[in-house]
């Protein structure tokens, strides 16, 4: 029995822990399946065993919490969760339970959208609130970024004194595309999947970025509702349809279930086809008086049942194994597969992760390999399950795109190029080094550069400044004025002022932020001794690491960067720090930002306080001196608070500075 109760709490551990990271932090580390199979695990293990069920397991709750981020919202209609079916004979055992209390039923089948699920309030048919489902009692107020996804109605076509309406935010898959394509030019960590894409564009702080992500939205119930009377689920959503909602699509009004279950497999078929995830099919009793007389458990309603698709998973021949280089530098192995026809699509290509992943599963070209569609979007090789060589796959030690050695850190798995001019991460180290918190070069953006790229222009990022308006003008690009192509050539010149902190960040150094380049600067005061720096003359640096240390010394090594640094140089472009340090009054001491300050912007305040000997942190501990605050200032204050570390203004900070 002991083996029973820990075998149980283990179990809870494991499924908290993947609520949280799927629900609280978008970044889910197992597939939905997997997680559905420990959680009845669970169920089972608690039915059989009652007395070791508990109120605060996993099976009771509903989602995730609230997110301290957004404005609590109390749900005055429960939005409650469904109960999972993974094969035919649950869905036959729940039309039994069904046909136990009521006669007759009929039911409407509509796709299980994958999304984040949503509450929207209208009063008088006007938009008024919009919240996410957070634990099913109280969500998230996400209104500012409900209203900018287009299929969001606004104002109603009807003046309905009230209703409230559950809907489920997604992400198309051509969205999601756009989305990781855009992370990757950036070198930022991609969306795992459209779901979780959807979620992490939801929780923006700022709606002018959740605009940009193309989020979409079904709506597929009615919660509340006043001055209306309506008898049945197909009913309501006719009525949904009418007020102008973007309503759940293809759903179906069956008379049995087995015609239920033929909706079903047909939504299946066809899943692989649609524009947007879906990760199940649910039933439910078309009418609402029967579903009264059905109920409720306390987590999930007796008039409806989701049933869930297993990931298909098929055997085929690895063919050959490809490398691509991503824009980061990174050398990402896919396999070649004999086409084989997959969760609705012919797949042909798979990822293999990483070098590590294939030295664990012994993968040699001619194998026989399990695939899958991890979350029903990218093809994954699983194992391998017939080997037909003995040559394990070994990885290339130069880089395939510029023949560079390639390098595998200690802290990551992926082997990486890390040669500045590497043709195959050229447009990422333009877009990075041109940002703003680099050589800040107003109206050299993503789509202008990759534009230059393209073009011919720019083949290395020490060709900005070489361009001229010649140069630009001769290649008679389409929208390429006069005045624009004079505006980015004076912006190109600015940037050779800036100070030396810039650059250091702007070269795009592993590990080395935009605060650690204005570190390495202050500190040694110029670009020639910063490449003369040993890791031990680096480490002297406060806020400086092993791994730091060694990452600016292996840059400045590379022949590469040498010669980058040297085309800068000889380009006029200032290798001087600038910033002079007032006094150091602030020695030994940091600060941490939260909130929004009357006048400063943070880039400002952390700038004046390294100009008084001291330096700025992201995170709130025991070693920080103060916490200078503004509007809105979250759970950085709280915690502040909790460890007695002293709060200031601005108007307080200003006068410690004066």
């Amino acid at each position: 029995m002991e083996n029973i109760k820990e075998k149980i709490e283990e179990l809870r551990k494991a499924l908290r822990y993947h609520s949280d990271r799927y629900y609280n932090d978008d970044a889910p580390e197992i597939e939905d399946y997997e997680y559905d199979m420990m959680m009845r695990e669970l169920k089972k293990l608690e039915e059989q065993y009652p007395e070791y069920d508990t109120e605060d397991s996993p099976t009771k709750r509903v989602g995730g919490k609230a997110d301290n981020s957004f404005d609590s919202v109390v749900h005055r209609v429960r939005m409650e969760s469904l109960q999972d079916a993974f094969s035919k004979d649950e869905i036959y055992d729940f039309d039994s339970r069904v046909h136990n209390v009521v006669d007759s039923p009929k039911y409407c089948v509509e796709p299980k959208i994958d999304g984040l699920s949503v509450s929207l309030e209208y009063e008088n048919g006007v938009f008024v609130r919009g919240s996410t489902r957070g634990d099913g009692n109280i969500g998230e107020d996400v209104s500012g970024n409900i209203k900018v996804i287009h299929n969001v109605p606004l104002k109603l076509t009807k003046d309905i004194p009230f209703i409230e309406v559950r809907g489920e935010v997604y992400m198309p898959k051509k969205s999601f595309e756009r989305v990781v394509d855009r992370q990757l030019i950036k070198g930022e960590k991609p969306f795992k999947n459209p779901r979780n894409a959807a979620a992490g564009s939801l929780r923006q702080k700022d709606s002018e970025i959740t605009a940009t992500r193309g989020l979409d939205i079904f709506i597929f119930n009615i919660q509340q509702v006043e001055g209306v009377t309506l008898g049945s689920h197909k009913e309501s959503l006719d009525f949904l349809q009418e007020l102008g909602f973007n309503t759940v699509p293809d759903y179906t009004l069956v008379e049995t279930i087995d015609e239920a279950l033929s909706v079903i497999d047909k939504i299946g078929e066809e899943r692989g086809n649609l524009e947007f995830d879906i990760d199940g099919a649910v039933i439910k009793v078309d009418d609402f008086e029967m579903r009264s007389q059905l109920g409720s458990t306390a987590k999930f309603p007796k008039w409806a049942v989701a049933f869930k698709y297993p990931p298909e998973e098929k055997q085929t021949k690895l063919v050959d194994i490809e490398i691509a280089v991503g824009r980061t530098g990174v050398l990402t192995p896919t396999a070649v597969l004999e086409p084989v026809h997959l969760a609705g699509t012919t797949v042909s290509r798979a990822t293999l992760h990483n070098s590590d992943f294939i030295k664990e599963k012994g993968i040699a070209i001619g194998d026989i390999v399990t695939v899958r569609k991890a979350g029903d979007i990218i093809p994954e090789v699983l194992c391998v399950n017939e080997h037909n060589s003995n040559q394990f796959f070994e990885f290339p030690k130069l880089c395939p795109s510029c023949q560079s050695p390639v390098v595998k850190e200690n802290d990551e798995a992926a082997i990486r190029c890390i040669n500045p001019d590497c043709p195959a991460q050229l447009l990422r180290n333009l877009i990075h080094f041109c940002s703003r918190d680099a050589m800040d070069i107003e109206g050299l953006g993503p789509a202008i550069l990759e534009t230059f790229v393209d073009n011919g222009l720019i083949e290395k990022t020490e060709d900005i400044y070489s361009l001229t308006f010649e140069k630009i003008d001769s290649a008679k690009l389409e929208g390429f004025k006069e005045k624009s192509i004079s505006n980015i050539i004076h912006s190109i010149e600015n940037s050779k002022k800036n100070d030396l902190g810039k650059l250091i960040f702007g070269l795009g150094i592993r590990h080395i932020g935009a605060k650690a380049g204005n570190l390495l600067a202050n500190h040694f005061r110029n670009m020639e001794a910063i490449m003369n720096a040993s890791a031990d003359d680096i480490l002297k640096i406060d806020g400086f690491g092993d791994i730091m240390a060694e990452s600016v010394v292996d840059f400045f090594n590379n022949e590469k960067s040498k010669e980058l640094i040297k085309s800068l140089d000889e380009n006029g472009v200032n290798m001087e720090a600038k910033n002079v340090v007032k006094d150091n009054r602030f020695e030994n001491k940091t600060f941490v930002l939260t909130g929004t300050l009357p006048t400063l912007k943070r880039a400002e305040a952390s700038k004046i306080i390294e100009s008084f000997g001291g330096k700025t942190s992201s995170s709130v501990s025991k070693k920080t001196s103060y916490v200078l605050a503004g509007e809105e200032a979250g759970s950085k204050l709280d915690k502040a608070n909790q460890l007695g570390i002293e709060i200031i203004t601005e108007e307080e900070f200003m006068e410690m500075v004066k």
